[in-house]
């Protein structure tokens, strides 16, 4: 059975869409899911199911809606697209250390979608690359690498300009996803 990751978009974000992980985690059992894990309160769900990535994150979005009243976009990535997405990097090890000893806090996030952007929209966003904020667009996954911060950056800050949900995590909680979905797949086969 597929091993897949729900990443949650505003969830437990500056005291707003509030849900406990435990919570979620029972609310999703009753819809089948299996193996359910979570990681930090952002809304990055683990599981197992049979069926497909587009009924998943309807089935997903209407349960949160229906359970917790919130209304959130769920980006659906089964574990090998997950490890093709950070296996893909488009920056070098050099870039990322120059970003780090500058950064102030992570400086290397994925901005995960649904869908692809139009061209069109995704030539918008684009302007607001620079020096210090750089970007590439991969299909369904934007590639962030920030030289200060990604708050108040301009780059993170018109993602809207692609017209199609996002949700952001840094390096770091995409890697942890990875060491658990690789902990998990060694821990079932010796069951």
């Amino acid at each position: 059975m597929p091993v897949y990751i729900a990443f949650l978009r505003g969830i437990n974000v500056g005291g707003h869409n509030k849900i406990k992980m435990a919570e979620l985690k029972n609310s999703l059992q009753t819809l089948g899911l299996q193996n359910i894990k979570t990681y930090i309160q952002s809304g990055n769900v683990i599981f197992e199911s049979k069926d497909s990535e587009v009924a998943l994150q309807e089935r997903i979005q209407t349960k949160i809606k229906d359970d917790f009243e919130i209304t959130s976009t769920v980006v659906i990535r089964t574990a090998d697209q997950l490890h093709q997405l950070v296996s893909k990097a488009p920056f070098s090890e050099q870039e990322i250390t120059e970003a780090t000893t500058s950064a102030k806090g992570e400086c290397l996030h994925v901005a995960m979608l649904p869908e692809s952007p139009k061209e069109s929209n995704a030539t918008k966003f684009l302007v607001y690359t620079n020096e210090k904020e750089r970007c590439v667009i991969d299909g369904r996954d934007v590639y962030l690498l920030f030289y200060e911060s990604i708050r108040n950056s301009k780059l993170h800050n018109n993602l809207k300009l692609l017209e199609v949900p996002a949700t952001v995590r840094n390096w770091r909680t995409l890697n942890k996803i990875l060491l658990i979905i690789k902990d998990y797949e060694e821990n079932k086969g010796q069951k």
